[in-house]
């Protein structure tokens, strides 16, 4: 194992670590956005909401991201009205193609994350609300947000972990990420191991560095739980 050849490649990738955080992070951000209304969508009662929301999930989760990568990089720009329209300076650059289709597919799964969350959400807690005459948007922003959020949190870290590895996909479109940056080095040397393995293990550290940042983040926001486990282990061993 050439160990400088391997240390030149960590040099060479890293500067393609700041656009993969950018596209991870960004598209789960306007994501997380559209699959809250998605979310709530998907529990309206009325079906003119609930119907579009269903049907958007199931096209988004039915295909693979890189048909829908394609269909956007090469496809919207063969109707002319995207050509003349306010979305065409963003849709003409592979960044932002790649920005749209990560967010569009991380919605959807998202969307059915929160929603799960939404339904957790104890009856009891909203009776108490009413009973305390609570609005509906009050109840909403102060009751079943935070407690859906906090439900959905642990696999809305995994959804964000799957999108630092999607982004591996926008290589494909000319642009220079981690993988784009490695396929170069590799059609240059010829020597795909070397470079694959470093690769590999940068992305590893970055989603062991965002899988430590999720669980901070559920221990911060469940002190609850952990003190009544806490009461539950001192009533169990008081009754020993």
């Amino acid at each position: 194992m050439d160990i400088e050849f391997l240390w030149d490649t960590l040099l060479q990738l890293l500067p393609g670590i700041p656009l993969t955080l950018q596209l991870s992070f960004y598209s789960v951000a306007i994501g997380f956005c559209f699959a809250l209304l998605l979310a709530f969508a998907r529990l309206s009662p009325y079906r003119w909401l609930s119907e579009p929301a269903r049907i958007y999930v199931f096209c988004f989760r039915g295909t693979p991201l890189l048909v829908q990568l394609f269909l956007i990089y090469y496809g919207l720009g063969q109707f002319e009205s995207v050509r003349h329209s306010f979305l065409w300076p963003m849709l003409r650059e592979p960044y932002g193609c790649a920005l749209l289709t990560l967010s569009l597919c991380t919605a959807a799964y998202g969307s059915e994350i929160l929603r799960g969350g939404l339904l957790s959400v104890p009856h009891g807690a909203l009776e108490a609300a009413r009973a305390c005459g609570m609005s509906r948007l009050l109840m909403v922003r102060r009751i079943i947000l935070p407690i859906a959020i906090r439900q959905a949190l642990p696999a809305y870290g995994n959804e964000l972990i799957s999108m630092v590895q999607s982004t591996s996909l926008c290589s494909i479109i000319t642009l220079m990420d981690i993988t784009g940056i490695a396929a170069q080095i590799i059609s240059d040397t010829y020597r795909a191991l070397e470079v694959f393995m470093v690769t590999g293990v940068i992305y590893l550290l970055i989603n062991l560095v965002i899988s430590r940042i999720v669980m901070l983040l559920e221990y911060r926001l469940t002190p609850h739980l952990r003190a009544t486990m806490t009461l539950a282990v001192k009533k169990h061993n008081v009754i020993q």
